[in-house]
Order: C-alpha cells, then structure tokens, then sequence
C-alpha cells in the first residue's frame, strides 16, 4: 500500500458517514485518428442536487482510477487522460463535513498532504490531462482541474471558484500556487482573496475563458463532444495551447499588497485565512511549487484546527441549511396564495419592497400614499430599478415592460387594495398613525389578506389590538438596503394564526429572503442587538472616551462597519427613536443618548467629515457634545460591548425570542452582514470567554462552532 493511500486509509476512518465520490474510467478512440484516450468521470451517484465532493474515500477512489490510467499511460496504450464530472457539476472541493470532525493536528495535515498527493498525480501521467469543467467547480474541484496538462470550460458554468478565504481556510490543494503560476498574480488575488471576501462572489464559464484558466470554451449542449474533438487537435498538434508570460517582477508584488489592502478593508487583521493564502501566493512568485503545496499543507493545518474555520463552516451551514428550514414555522400547506400585493406608503423603503415583489412574485403591486406626488415618486422609483437591471443586461426589454405594467400606484385604498391578498405597510414608526392605517387597511381588504407590517421595533400585538381580525397581522421586518440583505425577521404576535404565518413564510420564500421567526419582543434580534452594543459605545463617549477611540474599539472583530459609521448608515434620527423604544421596554440595560439627541435635534446626519480622506469628527457635532471625564480604553470599551451583547442574547433566548442561539447568529449574519469567521456572534462569544465571562456558560455546547474536545 502506498504511503498516499495508507494517509486516505487513516483519514476515513475518522469519517464514516462520507458522501463517497467515484471515478470512473472509461476508453474511448479519439476523433480524427489522434488515439486511444482514457476519460475519468467523478460522480457520487446523486443528482445535481447533491453535488460531488472530496472526502478521504472519494480521493482514495481517485488515486486508484490514476493507479489504472498511470499503467495504461507506461504501455503505451493511451495517449491521454480526461477529468469530467456528472451532468451539471464537476466537483466542489473538500467535503466539509469531514472537516468539522477533525480534533488533532496531524490529522488536518493529512487532509492537505493527502489532496496534494493524489491531485499532483495528474501532472506527473507521462501523458498530457485534460480537465473539462462541464458543470459548478469550486475549490478543490477548480484545484484538481488546476493540476491538468490543460483545461476546457462549458459556457453554461453557473458558478466557479475558490471560496475557502470566505469560510477561513486557504485553497490547499493547489490554488495558491498554482493560479498565480498560470493566470498572474493580480488576476489569482482577485479570485482567491477579493472574490472570496465578496460574499463569495462566484464567475462563470465565459470568464473563466476569459482569465485564462480555461484554454478553450464550448456550448453547454455538447460540451463534451466539443472538448474530446479540441483534445484531439491538440494531441495532433493542430493546435498549439500559447499561454502568456507572467510577470514575476514588481507587478506580482504589487498584486500581493493590493490583496492585503482587500483583506485588510474587509476583515480588518481579524480572521487569519486571507493572509496566510497571500504569504502562499508571495512565495510562489519563485515558481517552486513543491515549496508551495508544503506551505498549502501546513497553512491549512493550522487553520482547520483554529476557531475560526470552525465558526466559517458554522456560519455556512447556517445560510445553507438552517436557513432552508425555518425553526418554529407553520406547516407550509396552510399558507395562501398571493396574487396582488398592496403597499401602504411610497417612500424609499415602500418602493424597495414594491420592487421586490413586483420583481420575485410577478404578481400587480400597488403602492398608496397621501398625496399623488409621493405615490409617482415611489412608482417612478420602481421603474427606475428595472431600467437599470435592463441596462445591465439582468433582463430583456420584454421582462422589463412586464415588470414596468405590474407596478402601480393609487390614492384610493378601497379600490387599489379591494382583491390584494397580502398589504404590507412601511410608513413612519409611530404606534398611533400604524393603527390608524391598520384600521383603514382592515375595512377594505378580503377576509383573507394577510396585514403585514415592516416596523423594526413597535410591538405588532398593540399594533393589531383594535382590528376585528388581529389574527391576520404579522411581522414582515426587513432590513436596509432590501435587494443586499437577506433577512426577513417574521414575526408572530399574540393572536397571528397558523394560516397569515404560514403565508408569510412562503411569500418570504418566493422572496428569496431567509426568514427567521421572532417573538414579538421589543426591536426583535438585530436591531436589539445593535441597539444594545450601539448603546455602549456611545454610552463611553457620553462618559468621556474620545470618539475615535470608541469607535475603533470594535476593529478587531472584523465588522462590516465601524460603530459610528453604522450609526450614519441607519441615520441618528432612527437610532435614538430604536434606543427610545428599547429604553421604555428595558430601561435598565438600555440607555437614550443626550448627544446623539442633540445630534439629531440639530438635524445632522453624520458625525464624521472625510475633508483629510479619513473621517475627522465634524467640528459642528463635536461642539454640541456634553461629556465627562472618564477615558476608557479601546480595550475596556469592547470589554463592555461584548459583555453587553452576551447578556442581551442570553436574555433573548431566556424569553424565547427566537428559537435558539443559531437563530440569533443566522439573523446577525444574513441582517447586519456580521462576518462569517464569528459564526454571527455565539461561537466568537464562546471563544474569547466572554459569555461565561458575562453570563456564566457557553451559548454553545464544544464542538459545536469549536474544535471537538
């Protein structure tokens, strides 16, 4: 046995429940008389739906369809080897779930070694390979393709990359040495670190033409034939493969430091993946790559044994899983169907939302309001929406008349909203005019009309308390900018029923939006969260703390935004109503800022000025502060803000808010876009002690988010 298949042999072992792929070979003569080829298909022997991994079985399975085709190679009996997938995907990396099992070292080092040693295999044949990405190739997948001779893409690959930065790993198995040594390193930082810390922002098959990782590209429909006919040219030697000089001076240097700043303006140092795949990519400018794959090796040792690749796969199986099957959700065969919408308002956020379900449910949407100038506004909003998706080619003129003719507005609600299934308000957060309009809502609509309200702090039971049918309300919170964030946070007041529900998950669905049921608690989970950390921060500066130093307190987390300038974003005027609204529920743990009241009595929006091009606090907004004369530092300002937020989600989940402490880390995530690499918050809770710290236990149970004890 080899050594390789002796490290597989060890790594199944600690991973019995595989999902196996096998590789199987077949012959083939090919065409024009250029010989006899061998073409091994990766398959797992379920539909596209479950798509093709690599687990320690699966390479195994690999190596020994190499042990056949490497012996054909030495007699002379085949004059190349292929690598496809099954229909629609052709692999998509290392099986995560053999990942998260793992406890010692040396046994995620074998992971790497093991990948290294089967994938290196395909350049070392004694005949030239050929990888045919016929369908999604991600990760390890794009990597085993890497170590081909030369490489074909179909136009129809939907999605292509390399996502390990994104969950906290590196790409391991090749990726970071390999795709600088073909495409340059500027084009492999963009795929390996910036596209990765985009939210995982995938390509598809023309631009992976484009970039020079493909040498060919072909039509979907016979993409296979197209890719045997090509190898044979190539084999013959009509086809010469020229591939362009990469620049290993000043530029590939260059391109390592524009990937720091990326990294750095994303994850801000927190989350350790990003730089050790950029010290891999800046070793390779030597173009050694047996040094390369070491160094692979050892960077995705360390990293699968830290917390946060655990907290990144956590996070993922999250949005993937968790997010499919909604906790605590009403069977989905109550629900009703929705075949006009109305909307009460036409504001910013009101034309948002009416452009989403104009745009996802294709069903008419009408928009109210109280006068005609509003109501053209938010119609004229819409509509400017869809030109731009038509401008950039989202969709056709045809699909953009269609749009355009769904979405309508109306003085009248009584005519406008007569036969509307599902009427959602977004007006002013005001308990008094959202029952007043409830009200007028109420009279107009079917019996079966779903009232939906997009409040992010008012109580929704008060709210439905004088209708005949309180029944009928829900909670439809969603959050800003609407078409980026996913997060619709749908809440249950006392008296909604299964059936009003039920129909807001699935509308939700329809949405694309993930949907988390919430109790009807104050602000719900983000906005009560962000409030009470807000809170802290600016209870610091109240104190005395200079602003700047408050604000980079949080920096090491790795936070979308800095405390003030999420502040600016959610506009000081809705930040002190929400800290009102908490302060009145739960006086003692939320406090209302005499500054930012200030702040927003003067009218200012921001608090920060970019005159230097770095934000300077705005001499106007500085000279209406009233502070005292205690100076914490960045230290014990995150000190209190963590501790803050431990004690607020451990009450949450003591009220049952929601259903569990994964539901508070899914809505963090996928509503306030908090990084992958703190699983939300729980796990990063977990792991810096905090939550014993400030509550006396974990939120999770080790191993969970951890690596096993």
């Amino acid at each position: 046995m080899s050594n390789t298949a002796e490290l597989l042999k060890g790594a199944a072992e600690l991973f019995p429940d595989e999902v196996v792929t096998q590789a199987h070979v077949r012959h083939l003569d090919l065409p024009g008389g250029a010989g006899r080829f061998a073409l091994i298909t990766l398959d797992n022997g379920f539909d596209h739906t479950k798509p093709t991994t690599f687990g320690p079985a699966s390479l195994a399975n690999l190596d020994a369809a190499l042990d056949q085709v490497e012996k054909e190679a030495a007699e002379g009996e085949i004059v190349g080897v292929g690598l496809t997938g099954k229909p629609f995907i052709f692999a998509v990396g290392a099986d995560l779930k053999g990942v998260e099992l793992l406890k010692e070292r040396d046994d995620a080092l074998a992971i790497g070694q093991g990948g290294h040693a089967v994938f290196r295999r395909l350049s070392d044949l004694g005949v030239p390979t050929f990888a045919y990405y016929n369908g999604a190739a991600m990760g390890g997948g794009v990597e085993v393709g890497l170590h081909c001779t030369y490489r074909t893409v179909s136009q129809a690959v939907p999605a292509f990359g390399l996502p390990e930065v994104f969950l906290g790993l590196v790409p391991g198995w090749g990726g970071c040495a390999l795709l600088p040594n073909l495409i340059g390193a500027d084009k492999a930082v963009s795929i390996i670190i910036e596209n990765s810390l985009n939210q995982n922002r995938q390509i598809k098959g023309p631009q992976v033409y484009e970039l020079g990782i493909a040498d060919a590209l072909f039509e979907g429909a016979d993409f296979l034939e197209q890719s045997l006919r090509w190898t044979a040219s190539v084999l013959k030697g009509e086809i010469e493969v020229v591939r362009p000089e990469i620049d290993r001076g000043e530029a590939w240097d260059q391109a390592v430091d524009r990937g720091r700043q990326v990294a750095d303006g994303k994850v801000h140092g927190a989350a350790p993946a990003a730089y050790r795949a950029l010290d891999i990519v800046a070793a390779a400018k030597s173009g050694d790559l047996g040094a390369g794959f070491d160094a692979e090796d050892e960077a995705l040792a360390d990293l699968i044994m830290g917390g946060e690749l655990r907290s990144g796969i956590y996070s993922f199986n999250l949005v993937q899983k968790r997010a499919k099957r909604p906790a605590g959700a009403p069977d989905k065969s109550l629900a009703r169907p929705v075949t006009k919408v109305g909307v009460v308002g036409a504001g910013l956020m009101a034309s948002q939302l009416a452009m989403l379900f104009a745009r996802r449910l294709e069903v008419p949407v009408v928009l109210t309001d109280i006068d005609q100038e509003r109501v053209d506004k938010g119609v004229g909003y819409v509509h400017e929406e869809i030109d731009k998706l038509l401008l950039k080619g989202r969709i056709n003129q045809d699909k953009a008349n269609r749009l355009k003719a769904l979405v309508t507005g109306s003085l009248d609600k009584a005519t406008a909203f007569a036969d509307a299934d599902f009427v959602i308000e977004a007006v002013f957060e005001e308990m008094g005019l959202k029952q007043r309009i409830f009200a007028e809502v109420e009279a107009v609509v079917p019996e079966h009309a779903i009232l939906a309200t997009n409040t992010s702090s008012l109580s929704i039971t008060e709210m439905a308390s004088q209708l005949n049918h309180p029944e009928r309300v829900v909670g439809f919170h969603f959050f800003n900018p609407v078409a980026v964030l996913p997060l619709l946070e749908i809440v249950r007041a006392e008296r909604t029923d299964d059936a009003s529900l039920a129909t807001a998950f699935a509308v939700a669905k329809s949405l694309k939006k993930t949907a988390v049921l919430v109790k009807d608690a104050p602000a719900f989970v983000v906005n009560r969260v962000l409030t009470r950390f807000l809170g802290e921060v600016l209870r610091s500066i109240d104190e005395g703390t200079p602003v700047e130093v408050a604000d980079r307190a949080l920096a090491p987390l790795g936070l979308p935004m800095s405390p003030i300038v999420l502040l600016e974003l959610v506009g000081p005027a809705v930040a002190h109503h929400v800290s009102e609204t908490l302060h009145a529920a739960f006086p003692d743990r939320f406090g209302v800022s005499e500054n930012l009241g200030r702040i927003v009595e003067a009218g200012k929006r921001n608090l920060y000025v970019y005159d230097s091009g770095k934000p300077e606090l705005d001499p106007e907004v500085e000279a209406l502060f009233q502070t005292g004369d205690t100076v914490l530092t960045e230290e014990q300002v995150r000190e209190r803000a963590l501790d803050a937020i431990a004690q607020e989600v451990r009450l949450m989940l003591d009220e049952g808010v929601v259903a569990e402490a994964q539901d508070v880390d899914l809505c963090l995530i996928t509503g306030a876009g908090w990084p992958f690499h703190l699983g939300g918050i729980t796990p990063y809770l977990d792991r810096e002690g905090v939550s014993e710290r400030a509550t006396g236990r974990r939120f999770l149970e080790p191993g969970v988010a951890s690596v096993p004890a």
